[in-house]
């Protein structure tokens, strides 16, 4: 800390001595030409001579070189164009300067630096300074106010640059809400490199270490400045791989969004220049978020977003160090793009972060323990942020036993894998279980062999080593074909309450687009989204895009079996269970049936099935009187039905003040068949209702 005041304190005496030998050196000037003049405020100043060697004595104080030698050094400012610079600093920091001025321009309003004064007055005047291209307006140090001509405006020093100049150090306010510093994760000082991030887990290190490396031998090469870019996984992730990597090359790293990017191409290049002055002045580099939506031109009804065309330009006229941030690989015609895939931390690199959350240490043996932690990796794709708020969600809880902790942790763990799935699907609350489901015992066999692969993937994939042949195949896929109301996502519901695991429903409807390509995107966005948590997948009604492959007529045929293929592919990788299903199973292509792996026929149920599902159909709580479960099984329709049936008639007999009575089903049975369109055979509800004299 005493280092950085010491500095600061020289550096300011530094610029006061520069300022004073500019001061010195105008007014000898203006009173070789009339002496008579007299400058209120300067009858204390010394020679030239002095002047030079207080500066030179300010400048051997220095413990490191002074800010306005390193801005003349980084914008390459030539003599004049620092005297000029230095100029301007003097009417913001010293009050003598403002008569001087007036003097020399002979007019009391002219209290202020001029080009036509810095011209006629300074060393080695140069009009080609005065270039936009040059660096005093292309850097805008300088801001040029109103005026007739452009050599008698006003000028005024950038606040920016000023605070600069003076050791204060802070964002440029003109990039305050467009640009973030991001949170360091060290201190790189005076080009010192650091090791990358320890707390990094190994994967995400070695990325980082890759960016700087990358980085490095293309500026050894001299082929400009590099745009690197970490893509796929988590944002945080990429953000802490991008600000390592930041830390090591001794920068600071801050962040822009490509949505908050102006339309106009005059205000890209304003900013883009803004930044680049930033990035030079504070020795950053820019992590660009570049999301899937930024970039997509403006759509009829939408508002202003910046296009595909802007981006290119912000990023071709930066020209200072950029690591891009996206979720999927971007790319610039223009531009060489260097990327990195990001991907979630390793299974054994998680198993390693719960230890650490835990506290548990190397030497530590709890084999218990360890099966659980397995249990929780091989179902919960965390990385470390989430791990350590699920633990600390957890810990927040009463747990009275291990079973309770294990229960409350698997638990917390879902709550943190939800948050991106939410906008992607409607989540099921689940509370059946296994004696609700009325199904032949081949069906229920089935179902319980998929929560048993489910239940025991830790040890099969882990364990004995089916994971280390490769992610293909390893998702658990199941395809449920039946009617409409025979038992199918009641199926997934019991699955979802048994494993404890969310349960999210996708209609594929809301998926399918006619344009080409957007298919695969949205069935990507689903897929990642869902692939934190392995939540159960249930896309609704697939005959929408899982019909049999079509002969190859046209484009829209070819891409149509690219869809399909698509979506079996990102099935098999998933890591949980991604269900389909469909009202037509006939319809489905035998080549697409053998990449899943469970097929699930749901019949439409017997006589005596329909029984069981009309006596477990009414709660326990629920009043009931003389309801012939037999009678009532004769009506030949699906489970679907018979729910909407009881449903449907308690709400009757609630409204009535009475139990639920086979009149009341009688009634709901009409409207239930009246909505399907087909009318009540006598034979299927004789004899639910005694004739009215059998009645007295």
């Amino acid at each position: 800390m005493s280092s950085s005041i010491s500095w600061q304190t020289a550096n300011q005496h530094y610029l006061g001595a520069a300022l004073t030998v500019l001061k010195v050196s105008l007014v000898e000037r203006v009173r070789a030409a009339d002496a008579g003049l007299d400058f209120k405020g300067l009858a204390q100043l010394p020679d030239l001579e002095m002047a030079k060697q207080q500066l030179q004595k300010a400048e051997q104080a220095l413990p490191a070189a002074s800010a306005l030698h390193n801005i003349c050094q980084l914008c390459r400012l030539s003599s004049f164009e620092r005297s000029v610079l230095l100029l301007c600093a003097g009417m913001e920091l010293d009050a003598t300067f403002a008569p001087l001025f007036a003097a020399m321009q002979g007019d009391a309003q002219r209290n202020y630096p001029t080009f036509s004064l810095a011209l006629g007055n300074l060393a080695e005047a140069n009009w080609a300074a005065l270039s936009p291209s040059a660096p005093l307006r292309y850097w805008q140090l300088l801001e040029t106010g109103p005026g007739r001509a452009l050599t008698l405006s006003p000028l005024r020093i950038d606040e920016r640059v000023l605070n600069y100049l003076t050791g204060v150090h802070h964002l440029d306010a003109q990039l305050f809400g467009l640009v973030k510093p991001v949170a360091a994760l060290g201190s790189g000082t005076n080009g010192q490199t650091q090791a990358v991030d320890e707390t990094l887990v190994p994967s995400h290190q070695a990325i980082a270490q890759s960016l700087v490396l990358t980085w490095m031998q293309v500026r050894q090469m001299q082929r400009g400045i590099p745009i690197l870019q970490v893509c796929e996984g988590d944002s945080g992730d990429r953000s802490a791989i991008a600000q390592a990597a930041a830390t090591e090359l001794g920068l600071n790293l801050y962040t822009i969004s490509a949505a908050v990017l102006p339309p106009a191409a005059a205000d890209i290049n304003r900013l883009a220049r803004r930044w680049h002055r930033e990035a030079i002045l504070s020795q950053s580099a820019l992590l660009f978020e570049w999301d899937d939506d930024a970039g997509k031109e403006r759509e009829q009804g939408g508002g202003e977003r910046p296009s595909w065309r802007a981006i290119a330009q912000f990023l071709e006229e930066v020209n200072s160090p950029v690591i891009i941030s996206s979720p999927h690989r971007q790319y610039l015609e223009k531009q060489t793009i260097v990327s990195f895939d990001v991907s979630l931390p390793t299974a054994q690199e998680q198993q390693q972060l719960w230890k650490t959350v835990m506290g548990i240490t190397e030497h530590e043996s709890n084999p218990a323990l360890h099966t659980d932690i397995q249990k929780l990796v091989t179902q919960f794709n965390l990385n470390k942020k989430f791990i350590e708020a699920a633990y600390i969600g957890a810990s927040s809880s009463n747990m009275a036993s291990d079973a309770a902790t294990n229960k409350t942790l698997w638990r917390a763990c879902r709550n943190q894998a939800r948050p991106k799935m939410e906008s992607r699907a409607q989540r099921l609350t689940c509370y059946a279980t296994w004696k609700d489901l009325v199904l032949p015992p081949m069906q229920l066999t089935i179902l319980e062999e998929i929560s048993a692969h489910l239940q025991q993937r830790a040890k099969v994939y882990q364990d004995w080593g089916f994971a280390t042949q490769g992610e293909r195949g390893l998702g658990i896929t199941a395809l449920f074909a039946g009617a409409s109301g025979t038992g199918k996502t009641l199926a997934a519901e019991v699955l979802a309450s048994t494993l404890d695991l969310d349960l999210y429903k996708i209609d594929l409807s809301s998926i399918i687009s006619k344009y080409i390509g957007e298919t695969e995107k949205n069935l990507g966005k689903v897929f990642d989204a869902a692939e934190t948590g392995g939540a159960i997948l249930l896309f609704d009604e697939a005959d929408a895009l899982f019909g049999k492959r079509n002969d190859v007529k046209d484009s829209h045929d070819r891409y149509a079996n690219i869809e399909v293929s698509y979506l079996l592919q990102r099935m098999e990788a998933y890591r949980g269970l991604a269900i389909l299903t469909t009202n037509l199973p006939d319809a489905i292509d035998r080549a697409f049936l053998r990449r899943i792996r469970f097929v699930v026929t749901f019949p439409f149920p017997e006589l005596e099935d329909r029984v069981k599902i009309w006596q477990r159909m009414f709660p326990a709580k629920t009043p009931t009187e003389g309801l012939d479960y037999r009678k009532l099984a004769k009506l030949n329709i699906a489970g679907g039905n018979i729910r909407n049936i009881t449903l449907n008639a308690a709400f009757l007999a609630a409204e009535r003040g009475e139990s639920v009575m086979m009149k009341h089903l009688l009634q709901a049975t009409q409207r239930e068949y009246s909505k399907l369109e087909r009318p009540i055979i006598e034979t299927e509800v004789k004899g639910w209702i005694p004739p009215p004299a059998a009645m007295a």
